[in-house]
């Protein structure tokens, strides 16, 4: 209920309003969450879930490259493709400074730099050489996240419509970053020389 409470109300929502909400007293609440920002914080934690299977599904070179990125994001799209994890996340993001940061700091971590580095290994790309191509590497998975992220938006945000296939759309954008990364990755090699 309480997720439901700030994905409708924002962070803003009062918890008096929350414990009206589950029939219960303000004074009950706090009995469970010393604050309303652990109410938050556990919120969040529900919200935001991890998976390590992503993690897993990633470095498992018995199967074919393209088989464990739409394996990874087909899943991961059905975690962040909900109401509560779109609102929540864009909410978070403008008024919880640092919240965000976390998640975001281990999607760089866990996903992303492995990501990077399968796509190197299955391609016979070399490591970046500095700082600004990693970033460069970075910024082109950022794309297709972005894109997936985005069909979040369309729906809970915006109200439009998205494809009605949602795991063949996310399926595409692994195939568009997949098969355009490395060429990307390769001129950003040519053009440091």
């Amino acid at each position: 209920m309480a997720i439901e409470h700030f994905t409708r109300n924002g962070f803003s929502g009062s918890t008096r309003e929350l414990a009206r909400q589950i029939g219960a007293s303000q004074p009950l609440l706090y009995r469970y969450f010393e604050s309303k920002e652990a109410l938050i914080d556990r919120v969040c934690k529900e919200v935001f879930q991890w998976r390590r299977e992503w993690e897993r599904q990633i470095a498992d070179r018995s199967v074919p490259l393209i088989d464990r990125l739409h394996a990874v994001y087909v899943d991961y799209a059905s975690v962040i493709l909900r109401e509560e994890w779109i609102r929540i996340f864009i909410l978070a993001g403008l008024t919880r400074e640092g919240l965000n940061n976390k998640y975001l700091s281990k999607l760089r971590n866990r996903i992303f730099l492995p990501v990077l580095a399968e796509v190197r290994i299955e391609f016979g790309i070399g490591e970046p050489r500095n700082a600004a191509e990693l970033e460069a590497e970075i910024n082109l998975i950022w794309s297709l996240h972005a894109s997936i992220f985005y069909l979040g938006l369309r729906k809970w945000v915006y109200g439009l419509k998205v494809p009605a296939d949602i795991e063949a759309a996310v399926r595409q954008q692994v195939d568009m970053f997949l098969y355009g990364a490395p060429q990307t990755m390769r001129k950003l090699r040519r053009e440091c020389h």
